[in-house]
């Protein structure tokens, strides 16, 4: 893999969390007019939607070559990998949603934020079981990007509760996702299976909300605008972004890159909204980004 490629793929991870760090306010918004499960569910369901036209135009203009020039049996087992990747990733980022939805019920914005990008040191621990090297720089890094965020999101003193062990639950999840990306989107068409996530976890979401919610179309024309914007954006292009620039970087570097999120939404309510932006929160802003950089010093794949 040339350095070219790899920042290449960097970038759409960053464009992602940029993404994800603006969508927060759209996913608040809309959480005014529905439940969670159902605005997940039609966000998830959109963001499947719009990459039916793209699968259907890359296939009718034969861009995806290597696929065509594979054997029948190659390109089926393309395609069963898809599948299977897309129903794992589906079920993993449904479950961290929910988690992650119901934990901030009973926790603070800022410590949800906070446990829930735990996942930069949850990643490389995990893909030691995984029988994957994990470099020096990129334990470092992942310290430094923690404390970074500590700076940035814990605005008081921590103490566990039941919200933040249900976020944390979503961290785990999340970080299942990004090793079960780092392991089927080499091997798939990424577009394909970012489709087959999303429908997945649509469809569970949306069988959640009519047994526990009462959705209905007057919720969703209310909120038709934040929702547009996170099955759209958030989901379509940023979730897509993620899966087709995991490719090319080892999962601990990549969850890295994406933990950029929290770093992103400050910024955009610094910019956006008009909110205060501390000192302490420019120092984890900083510690953030300079984990980043650290880590796309000669990176390397791990195996």
């Amino acid at each position: 893999m040339t350095g070219r490629q790899t920042w290449i793929s960097s970038l759409l991870l960053f464009m992602a969390a940029c993404i994800w760090g603006v969508a927060f306010v759209a996913q608040s918004v809309g959480m005014e007019y529905m439940g969670p499960l159902t605005f997940n569910g039609v966000r998830f369901l959109i963001g499947g939607t719009v990459l039916l036209p793209l699968i259907f135009v890359r296939r009718r203009h034969g861009e995806n070559e290597k696929a065509k020039n594979t054997d029948a049996g190659k390109g089926n087992d393309r395609k069963n990998i898809a599948f299977k990747g897309g129903i794992c990733c589906g079920l993993a980022i449904c479950f961290a949603s929910v988690f992650q939805q119901f934990g901030i019920q009973y926790t603070t914005v800022g410590k949800a934020g906070f446990i829930t990008t735990l996942y930069i040191v949850l990643v490389p621990f995990f893909g030691l079981f995984l029988h994957k090297k994990i470099p020096g720089k990129v334990w470092f890094a992942a310290a430094a990007a923690a404390a970074g965020l500590y700076l940035l999101c814990m605005k008081e003193g921590f103490s566990v509760g039941k919200g933040d062990m249900l976020v944390f639950v979503c961290a785990v999840l999340f970080s299942v996702h990004i090793l079960v990306i780092d392991y089927f989107s080499p091997k798939a068409d990424g577009v394909v299976l970012s489709c087959i996530q999303f429908y997945t976890a649509g469809i569970l979401c949306g069988a959640g909300a009519l047994l526990t919610e009462q959705p209905s179309l007057s919720q969703l024309a209310e909120g038709i605008v934040p929702i547009l914007y996170a099955g759209i954006m958030s989901c379509g292009v940023a979730y897509t972004l993620q899966v087709i620039g995991q490719k090319q970087l080892d999962p601990a570097v990549a969850s890295l890159i994406l933990s950029t999120e929290s770093v992103v939404s400050v910024l955009a309510g610094w910019l956006l909204l008009g909110q205060s932006l501390t000192v302490r929160e420019l120092g984890g802003c900083a510690l953030v980004f300079a984990a980043v950089i650290l880590v796309q010093v000669s990176p390397a794949r791990a195996s």
